[in-house]
């Protein structure tokens, strides 16, 4: 049977067993099928690939192998200076749509002023079928949700902790020249607009009514926001991101 041997670079070994990370891997390829599929059978999503050099020439994910190549595989972090990348270029403030698993990280990012369309009980099916139709970046945590043909431009969060996810996140698309804090509710993420403290009076508590004056309100769900103490955590936290600079391992 053909065979064709298979390198992958840098990150995408995070999605190959432990035993075949860093090295090479035979495939048969004596099915006739686009070495898109071939390399998702091996468990890289095509959202996570830029380069593919079949015998050092650059391939889009339609090119079908006949058996005896080489295939050197590159996430856009590291891809080398060819003509053909394959991942498409984010937007220098992109709008995200996140799957069920990162409710906390939807909610720091909306904090940072970011839009994130995030609920918890979409499916798989109807979540790739928004982020096609609303030209979206997905931030998922499912490997299987990164190979449905309607992703174009995704990431998979490597991360565990919500806040570690956040500095990644916002490493990997180089959001810190974007924030804009509390712009934003974190709850629905409708826009943040002032409000007049007597148009809202009726809805405080006694210590807000006398101590507050300036308020937040959200234009989609009606929410209110206001300098508190957790205001205060909150702006500590992005500028410690500031301070970390978080910037991209590659333009």
């Amino acid at each position: 049977m053909p065979h064709a041997d298979f390198r992958f670079h840098d990150r995408l070994n995070d999605f190959l067993p432990p035993a075949s990370r860093g090295g090479t891997l035979s495939r048969d390829v004596s099915r006739r099928a686009a070495i898109k599929d071939v390399i998702e059978s091996l468990g890289v999503p095509h959202t996570e690939v830029d380069v593919i050099l079949v015998d050092g020439t650059s391939v889009g994910f339609e090119h079908i192998l006949a058996g005896g190549e080489r295939v050197e595989v590159y996430p856009w972090t590291t891809a080398p200076p060819v003509a053909r990348h394959l991942r498409p270029r984010p937007p220098a403030c992109p709008r995200f749509l996140l799957d069920a698993q990162l409710g906390r990280l939807a909610r720091y990012l909306r904090l940072l002023g970011f839009d994130c369309n995030y609920r918890n009980d979409i499916g798989d099916a109807e979540l790739a079928a928004r982020a096609e139709e609303t030209q979206r970046v997905v931030l998922t945590r499912d490997r299987r949700l990164l190979k449905r043909k309607r992703i174009h431009l995704a990431h998979y969060v490597r991360a565990d902790a919500p806040w570690q996810q956040v500095e990644e996140v916002c490493r990997e698309f180089d959001l810190v020249p974007a924030f804009a804090p509390f712009t934003r509710c974190t709850h629905c993420n409708g826009r943040l607009v002032p409000v007049a403290k007597e148009a809202v009076i009726d809805r405080l508590e006694p210590l807000t009514r006398q101590y507050v004056d300036d308020f937040l309100q959200c234009e989609a769900c009606g929410r209110l926001y206001w300098h508190g103490s957790h205001v205060s955590r909150m702006e500590a936290m992005v500028a410690r991101l500031r301070r970390r600079g978080l910037n991209r391992r590659r333009s």
